[in-house]
Order: structure tokens, then sequence, then C-alpha cells
């Protein structure tokens, strides 16, 4: 367990195409493709890095607002520094899905993933925000697939839009390290929810690490649709990178 908080006293630094990092030069493609699941298909956006070989992989679930701008960015980014990211809309046909709708698309994103060359079918994480955070508290535990994942302002007491499971029923079926991202101005999931959580995971012997941001709302890495750019937003980025480098690659 390492638990670390970012504030004001206490900082902790620790479409088709072809994009190229100004920082590290380092070309990715970028390209909406279509990923089928419960004979429906769901337009996806997938990053990769350009280089040969196999890499890990990752699927990431947006919000309750939906595929804004900023995710295809963080998609974009994550392929950047190594890995293959689709990111399907789930919201395409129904606003406020049920569980099982988003369990099976979330297995079908994964068989998609497998079947490319160039993704290392037993390294592949989840992380999720919002809605998408509560998807990976409560899939994590329930897909074998997945080696590791990164719940951002998830809702571990929350049964959804249909009131149906709570993540934290789940917590004896953890078996894969997970990263929890919370700030302590949530006002749509309190940070003592989070702290509760991180003690059922604890009592529990389960392996997690909580970075909890000073003074963040919810959301906090979309701002207006954007990828934000802050301090604490680029600081959130780089834990998950580093995390998914420990537990995907082992880096």
């Amino acid at each position: 367990m390492k638990i670390l908080i970012f504030g004001l006293l206490l900082i902790f630094f620790a479409v088709s195409g072809c994009v190229e990092n100004s920082v590290t030069g380092t070309p990715i493609q970028n390209a909406t493709v279509n990923v089928m699941s419960g004979n429906l298909t769901y337009p996806a956006y997938l990053a990769s890095p350009s280089a040969e070989g196999k890499k890990p992989a990752i699927v990431l679930v947006h919000s309750f607002n939906g595929l804004e701008p900023g995710y295809r960015d963080m998609t974009d980014d994550l392929a950047r520094d190594g890995y293959v990211v689709l990111s399907p809309e789930w919201q395409t046909f129904e606003k406020r899905p049920g569980d099982e709708m988003i369990d099976n698309l979330i297995r079908d994103s994964v068989a998609y993933l497998r079947a490319r060359p160039d993704v290392d079918a037993d390294r592949l994480g989840l992380t999720g925000f919002c809605a998408g955070g509560r998807y990976t508290m409560l899939f994590l535990p329930q897909m074998a697939e997945f080696r590791s994942g990164v719940a951002w302002y998830g809702f571990p007491y929350s049964g959804g839009f249909s009131n149906q499971s709570r993540p934290a029923d789940f917590i004896d079926q953890l078996r894969a390290p997970m990263l929890i991202i919370h700030g302590t101005y949530d006002q749509s999931s309190p940070v003592a929810d989070i702290y509760s959580y991180a003690e059922a995971l604890n009592a529990s012997g389960k392996y997690f690490e909580l970075k909890v941001y000073q003074g963040k709302p919810h959301g906090f890495m979309i701002e207006n649709g954007q990828l934000a750019r802050n301090p604490e937003a680029r600081d959130a980025y780089r834990e998950m990178v580093n995390f998914f480098n420990r537990t995907l690659r082992g880096i």
C-alpha cells in the first residue's frame, strides 16, 4: 500500500494518422476504429506507438461526459509513453447503460486489442474516469485479463445507473494492483468514501496505491473538455504512467 497526498503543504515530485511528440519525437499512429459488442458496433479511439514489436496495452474508459477531446489527447500521450490504447465510446447507444453492457464492451475491447499483432496479450491494463473510475473498481477484480488498473475519482459504494453492484463488494476478488487517484474537493464522490474503500482494501490485504490531490474537484483531469495541463494534472498523469510502467512493463 502506498498513500500520497499532493497539496499546498506537501508535494511529492515523484481520424487516422501519424502524430509526432514535440518533446521526444516519438511517432504514434491514431485512428477511429470499431469494436463489436453485443451485436452493436461501438466507435473507439485507438492510438499506438509506430515502433515495431509487441507493446503493453490499456483500455481507457471515459467519464459520463463522453469521449471528450481531452481523453483523445490522453490516449495519444499514453501511446507516446509506449502503450497501445483503446478508448471505446461506451455511451454510443445508451447514456446510462447497465453494467452488463459495459462488462461486455470492456471484454470485447480486450479481445480487439489481443487480436492486434503489436499487442502483448499478457500485459493489459485498465483505467477509467468518473463513471469509468467506478467501472475500473468494479471490473478489475472480475476480469483476470488485466494485470493492473488505475481508477480516477471513482465511486466505490455506488451501484451505478441501475443500482446494481457496488465495487466495494468485489474487494475479495481483486488480484491485480490498483492505483486510486482522487481530489479532496470532490463533491460527487466524497474523499471520505475513498478513504473507507482504501481501509477495506488494506484490511483484505489487497495491494493498492492512493494518490490524493488537496483541493482538486471531481473530474480535475479534464477542463472544459480539454486535458488539463496544470502541475497537479501533470503529476497525476505521471503517477498513472509510472504505475503502469511498474506493473505492466517491470520498469
